[in-house]
């Protein structure tokens, strides 16, 4: 699981995921670690990274377990925030940490994984479908 020191290389993935970015470079601010502490503090909820061993986060991704009246009353998992440092892409990395991912949804129980993805990350598309995920929806956003 991610801790409060992953969070600069978390946020250097999430707003520079075309570029890599020193998460030493990284201002992060208030509110960033407010969400990181509420993300720790659900049951519910699991931000990861994985690292090189060194301390070095890679990639990072949301696990979020959904309870719903849906799929008869089945848990579902929601993978968010999925993200593989620019410079390790291509090499088996996601592959590994997604199958990861579905792994521990499925030991937990649940019967569905869904993940939601930019329209424009075309590329990430590809690696989804590759995955086996299908595009079985169209999904609305309202900025509040």
């Amino acid at each position: 699981m991610a801790v409060d020191e992953d969070l600069p290389a978390i946020v250097a993935l999430l707003e520079h995921e075309d570029t890599a970015v020193d998460p030493r470079t990284v201002e992060v601010g208030a509110a960033y670690a407010r969400a990181f502490a509420a993300v720790a503090a659900d049951g519910r909820n699991e931000f990861v990274v994985i690292d090189d061993g060194t301390g070095t986060v890679l990639g990072c991704l949301q696990l979020t377990y959904i309870p719903g009246l849906g799929r008869q009353g089945q848990e579902r998992a929601m993978i968010e925030a999925v993200r593989v440092h620019p410079d390790r892409r291509g090499a088996g990395l996601g592959r590994e940490f997604l199958t990861w991912a579905i792994d521990r949804a499925r030991a937990r129980g649940c019967t569905l994984v869904q993940l939601t993805s930019r329209k424009h990350r075309t590329a990430a598309h590809r690696f989804y479908a590759a995955l086996g995920f299908e595009a079985t929806h169209d999904g609305f956003k309202l900025p509040l």
